[in-house]
């Protein structure tokens, strides 16, 4: 284990401390610190204590005094409002025009309303041979892929077109090309 380490004034090599403060009992320190508290404590507080806030200037504060009491701030006469002796009804009628959502029809099967039987549902899809298939085919034909393999398209979902129908009625409701 180590040695504790040497004292300050060995470290130095001084037998004072060195340093910029003067050693103390020499002066530049006062030596009661801030000085002794007085004899007989601080004494009893002051009587009094805060006076009352001063209002001189502003209007009485109130809340709710009724219809046109508080003369500060008048209370403006609205017809209307308050009682009455009439009793007239108004009926006001909104009308709104129909909004018309139009709906995209993709890949994905959709939610939507049925324009035929009129219930709320979800598309069933199937793919069909389109104008994309053909167009691809008849360029692996070009490119020199005679052999079968311009027959892929008709085989990949991605190439043929999508149609959408109604699964209640089996209704055709879109149609969506890829050309």
């Amino acid at each position: 284990m180590a040695d504790a380490p040497p004292p300050y004034s060995d470290v130095h090599g001084h037998g004072e401390k060195s340093g910029p403060y003067p050693p103390p009992g020499q002066g530049g320190y006062p030596q009661g610190g801030y000085g002794a508290p007085p004899q007989g404590g601080y004494g009893p507080p002051p009587q009094g204590g805060y006076g009352a806030p001063s209002q001189a200037g502003y209007p009485p504060q109130g809340g709710y005094q009724g219809q046109g009491v508080n003369s500060a701030y008048p209370q403006p006469s609205t017809p209307g409002y308050g009682p009455s002796n009439t009793s007239t009804h108004n009926t006001v009628v909104v009308t709104q025009q129909p909004m018309t959502v139009v709906q995209t029809f993709h890949e994905a099967p959709v939610r939507t309303l049925c324009p035929h039987c009129r219930a709320d549902i979800v598309t069933a899809t199937q793919y069909e041979t389109g104008t994309f298939s053909w167009l691809i085919c008849v360029i692996l034909c070009l490119v020199g892929c005679n052999l079968g393999c311009c027959l892929i398209p008709f085989c990949m979902d991605g190439c043929q077109d999508v149609i959408h129908t109604c699964p209640n009625c089996r209704q055709q409701i879109s149609r969506w090309s890829r050309m």
